[in-house]
């Protein structure tokens, strides 16, 4: 039969989803760490844990995506950081178990393939496991043409960790302990519908001059990335220095800290660290109240540590190029755990 129906004719390129693998081997052999087997291109990524140095290890996992933080991205034509989200809101989220991230899978889906827009993307991924240690391992490319608008695709995450058995966090965490802040970047990768629903009723547009950074524009100053705070806090908690750490994501301090805290227990925090001007806009040009931005966003705390000697902490973490401030402690509390945050009157 001539002039059949093709793959190709459907709206799925193969040719295209393998010159996206061609462009991403060199991305992913860049993250090679000890423990990684092979390379892409087999239907499983493989690992040695006793390569990577463990002896008795128990095995973290997480997954995350960058929520609708990659509406903006699409729409500001900026693709080489929403990879370097990707990676850190699941990494951060194992490192705070106190497990050392090990590898990385990406799944990328779209309507149809651009592959300069996807190996931005995956460029972005591999700095994002650079900076965290891991590698990336494998993933999965899917182009679904009528599931996705065109010009739109979606991105998950999928890390593997360890963490020696006997020292997972948290532990040991009680009155008298000192909760200190590691900075956010800005908004990370949470509450961005808020954010689009504030610039669109201020009626402004990626392209404009941020109104809270001068020299860039508003989608630039948003899409900056997700810090990555692993090899840090792996040396604080190598060096017996790290109780319990909490990555502020969505539900900000009031909905993460209480997760690493023990019953019976509270943290007492004080609002007075520095928080960027990106989120002095928000609340100003969302008339959003300050409980409510404490809910929804970090607002300058991107990970919090709970420790038992803040001097020492604090100068281990400024070897790492930390800056960390001590903003509370933990006291005696009643039943589940919980968090009183005093906001001065200006606040944010």
């Amino acid at each position: 039969m001539t002039n059949g129906m093709t793959y190709r004719g459907a709206g799925v390129d193969i040719e295209a989803g393998d010159a996206l693998v061609d462009r991403i081997k060199p991305l992913a052999r860049s993250t090679d760490r000890p423990g990684t087997l092979g390379g892409l291109g087999g239907f499983g990524a493989l690992f040695d844990l006793r390569a990577a140095g463990f002896a008795d290890p128990v095995l973290v996992s997480s997954t995350d995506g960058v929520g609708t933080k990659l509406k903006l991205a699409i729409e500001a034509g900026v693709h080489d950081t929403v990879g370097i989200d990707l990676v850190a809101m699941c990494v951060n989220d194992l490192v705070v178990a106190g497990a050392e991230p090990l590898l990385f899978l990406d799944y990328f889906a779209t309507g149809s393939l651009a592959v300069e827009h996807a190996a931005s993307v995956i460029a972005g991924i591999a700095e994002g496991c650079r900076q965290a240690g891991c590698a990336l391992v494998g993933g999965e490319t899917a182009e679904m043409p009528g599931l996705y608008a065109r010009g739109d695709y979606d991105l998950a995450g999928f890390a593997v960790g360890a963490a020696e058995r006997g020292t997972l966090l948290p532990r040991g965490v009680g009155p008298g302990d000192t909760v200190l802040a590691l900075p956010s970047s800005g908004v990370h990768s949470n509450g961005f519908s808020l954010v689009r629903r504030i610039a669109e009723a201020a009626g402004l547009r990626w392209t404009d001059p941020a109104p809270y950074a001068p020299g860039r524009t508003l989608g630039a100053a948003l899409l900056e990335p997700t810090r990555i705070y692993v090899r840090p806090l792996l040396a604080l908690h190598r060096a017996g220095l790290l109780h319990a750490a909490a990555h502020i994501t969505g539900g900000g301090l009031p909905g993460n800290l209480p997760r690493v805290l023990p019953d019976d227990t509270k943290a007492r925090l004080d609002a007075r660290w520095p928080v960027p001007p990106v989120f002095r806009w928000l609340a100003g040009a969302g008339g959003v109240a300050p409980d409510e931005m404490l809910r929804v966003f970090n607002c300058g705390v991107g990970m919090a540590l709970v420790t038992p000697d803040p001097a020492a902490a604090i100068a281990l973490l400024a070897e790492h190029g930390e800056t960390a401030l001590p903003i509370g402690a933990i006291t005696p509390g009643d039943g589940e755990p919980t968090v009183e945050i005093d906001l001065p009157s200006s606040w944010p």
